[in-house]
């Protein structure tokens, strides 16, 4: 009776149990109950000889893992014709083999997959599917059930109420149920969807495919989400093959006159009209639905992590605004209009940035005092709420930076860097242009937003901006001017501002609309998207591991005053010094070490010591865990080296290439220290800390680039400029010179006429 009970409380939560849609793909990790639909042609191999094993597999791997953390999974699986279609075909392949032998002129080979009956198929299919997927649950400790129904099930109260009685003792069991149509009794059917019921009320629809199927057992099981896949990426607005599709990655109501249909699965039942009208009409029902790939590495989870996969079906528009994709196009096509104006237009709207910032200094503070407020109550760390902070005197230095951008921009884009005279009349210049479209990802510092704006102005290159949430009303205050800046010239799309719903990893796979990637922030943040942007290139820096070098020939007053500037001046910066590099002839002969410790520790710095200076030591700093480290506060440690070469070796061995610097008064050792250190930026008897764009003269940066291609150190307009090769002839062909009718010249010329 207990059981009943429970079972009863089961079923009734099955139907009476009403979860509004989710709005927004961020939401959807908090669907717990699911049904998850496999298409045929998501489980069977493309070459129609066998089932995808590793795909299924993936497939069963995730839904096992959901299951196991206390969601509710109901799988739909599709395949047992298609699965049992194959087996018989070989078996009559088989059977026919003789007959082909005795008459070699005989093709019924060739037909042999259509003369299988599909009923036939679905009883052998279904037996070899299902001992599959018990194989592959039984991995994970997971039971599971199989359900056959067929459309009578759902409009007979007595079999409606034992199927929904069913699921319910199912799940109440901790089984995952399977479910497929009868097949095997009942035939596909293909006959147009329309609403059906016994009692003639609108309670279903026709069941003519899987999908259906799925629709109508989500709506009455009121489950949260609802999963098709299939073997499209999801809904285009048009056959993907066509020219001009483009994959939908929200679908509402009013987008049914946007679709171009195209042609079923060859596989499966049913097209993907049927999905769309089966999406649709769970959707209404209170379910939310994605249609996927289910041939994409991780779907599931992909899509429970709200990664922008397939197409989400929702009834709020919020996620209706402009795709990021059109965004990022925009700014390709606003790119366009930037490159195409004079210098002096470029110019004038970098100089309108930087008069706003000024004029409009009381908003721009204001939007920044909430971020402030929210950031404190939040407990952000302090070196994070002094790079979020914003006052005058950083925005009258960041328009002062943004005016020195303008005035360099008359020699950027178009500049002509190699001229030559190939043959007669055969003319080759190299000239400078954008990159394209930059996405610029970074933390905490709206100061940051300007700058990157002005560059990308100067530079005509399009523009996605990521910035952290917690600089929320900083930046969307700081992007209004940008866009009132660029009004004028037509190019207000050219740079945008990514809303914090685009989940950074689907920024960091729109390949085709990126170029460029460029993070700014922590070591964990850069390295985080170092990693996982497979298709477009990364420019930037993971750690900024910076030495000081004091040299036994160098002035110790001078070495004091650099080392507090690189280590106190800023110390969360990337081009703070970590670690202190020491001749040990400073440590037998002069009071240098116990000068500096005093005087780091007056700064509240931590010393930590290396391991050589640990052993020299009978009390000393602590040894650090690890000298390549990068502890972007008051903290570094300290190293005792031999000479000179084992300096550079230690800043080989252990620097991340960012900015190294030598003390000494002796030239030779700087210039050999200077020439023989591979980092981008080396110093002499010079801080760290002016390792920076706007010190270098640059006017500000995009960032600090520790790469070896393109461009190396600060970057600012120059590092986002590639080039183009511009050839102009008369009617030179190729042949002429292998005939020698026409003679290379190869003549240089000068780049300024």
């Amino acid at each position: 009776a207990q059981k009943a009970k429970s079972v009863n409380r089961t079923l009734h939560g099955l139907h009476e149990r009403k979860q509004a849609t989710f709005s927004e793909r961020n939401q959807l990790k908090y669907a717990r109950r699911l049904v998850v639909k496999l298409g045929s042609a998501v489980i069977t191999r493309e070459d129609e000889h066998g089932l995808a094993l590793g795909r299924l597999a993936s497939i069963v791997e995730q839904v096992a893992e959901y299951h196991v953390e206390g969601r509710e999974c109901i799988m739909v699986t599709s395949g047992a014709v298609a699965f049992g279609k194959q087996r018989l075909t070989q078996e009559l392949i088989m059977s026919l083999s003789m007959r082909e032998t005795l008459s070699p002129t005989d093709h019924t080979r060739q037909d042999a997959g259509t003369l299988v009956e599909p009923r036939a198929a679905a009883a052998v299919g279904q037996s070899g599917l299902m001992s599959l997927y018990d194989a592959m649950f039984a991995q994970y400790g997971i039971k599971i059930a199989q359900v056959l129904v067929t459309e009578p099930d759902f409009y007979n109260d007595e079999t409606r109420k034992n199927l929904f009685s069913t699921l319910s003792e199912l799940i109440h069991l901790n089984i995952v149920p399977i479910i497929n149509t009868n097949d095997a009794v009942v035939p596909p059917m293909f006959i147009v969807d329309q609403e059906v019921s016994a009692t003639g009320k609108k309670r279903g629809i026709r069941i003519k495919d899987n999908d259906s199927l799925a629709a109508l057992l989500a709506a009455e099981i009121h489950a949260d989400l609802l999963i098709l896949m299939s073997d499209v990426d999801g809904i285009y607005n048009k056959p993907p093959w066509e020219d001009g599709a483009r994959l939908m990655h929200t679908y509402t109501a009013g987008d049914k006159n946007l679709i171009k249909f195209g042609e079923k699965s060859k596989v499966g039942t049913g097209g993907m009209n049927s999905k769309v009208m089966a999406a649709t009409w769970a959707l209404d029902r209170g379910v939310s639905v994605v249609i996927c790939n289910g041939m994409q590495d991780k779907a599931i989870k992909s899509i429970l992590t709200g990664r922008k996969v397939g197409t989400f079906f929702t009834e709020s528009t919020a996620e209706k605004a402009t795709p990021v994709e059109q965004i990022a196009e925009n700014a390709r096509n606003g790119s366009r209009v930037l490159q195409n104006l004079t210098a002096e237009e470029r110019a004038q709207a970098v100089n309108t940035l930087a008069d706003l910032l000024v004029s409009r200094q009381s908003q721009i503070l204001e939007a920044n005092a909430k971020d402030l407020d929210e950031a404190k109550k939040s407990g952000l760390a302090k070196p994070l709420l002094s790079r979020l902070s914003l006052t005058p005197s950083k925005l009258e230095s960041l328009a002062k930076g943004l005016k020195q951008i303008a005035d360099d921009s008359h020699r950027n884009v178009g500049r002509v860097v190699k001229r030559t005279k190939l043959a007669d009349g055969l003319e080759l210049k190299q000239v400078t242009v954008p990159i394209g479209v930059l996405l610029v990802i970074f933390e905490s510092r709206p100061d940051s937003l300007p700058q990157v704006a002005a560059l990308a102005m100067a530079s005509g290159n399009g523009l996605l901006l990521k910035g952290g949430k917690e600089a929320a009303h900083s930046n969307r205050a700081l992007m209004e001017l940008v866009k009132e800046s660029l009004a004028p010239t037509g190019a207000s799309n050219a740079i945008s501002l990514v809303s914090t719903r685009e989940e950074i990893s689907d920024l960091l796979s729109m390949d085709e609309h990126i170029d460029l990637i460029i993070p700014r922030g922590s070591s964990e943040l850069v390295r985080s998207i170092q990693e996982k942007a497979q298709h477009i290139p990364v420019m930037g820096h993971a750690e900024g591991i910076c030495h000081v070098y004091v040299d036994r020939e160098a002035d110790l007053d001078k070495a004091l005053k650099i080392i507090r500037d690189s280590k106190c001046d800023y110390p969360a910066a990337c081009n703070a010094m970590e670690t202190l590099l020491i001749h040990e002839d400073l440590l037998q002969n002069s009071t240098f070490f116990t000068d500096v410790c005093n005087m780091l520790k007056r700064e509240g710095v931590k010393i930590n010591s290396g391991p050589k200076l640990n052993q020299m030591l009978t009390f000393g700093p602590p040894q650090a865990k690890s000298l390549k480290f990068e502890y972007g506060a008051l903290e570094c440690s300290i190293e005792v080296v031999k000479n000179l070469e084992e300096a550079i070796d230690h800043v080989h061995t252990y620097g991340s290439g960012h900015t190294d610097v030598i003390v000494t008064e002796n030239p030779s050792s700087a210039k050999y220290f200077q020439s023989n250190v591979d980092s981008a930026c080396v110093f002499h008897n010079a801080s760290s800390r002016f390792a920076d764009g706007f010190r270098f003269g640059l006017g500000a940066e995009v960032g600090i680039s520790t790469a070896r291609i393109h461009a190396r150190g600060p970057v600012g307009v120059e590092g986002l400029l590639t080039t183009k090769w511009i050839l102009s002839g008369v009617d030179h062909t190729a042949a002429e010179f292998t005939d020698g009718s026409r003679a290379w010249l190869h003549q240089s010329l000068p780049t300024d006429q």
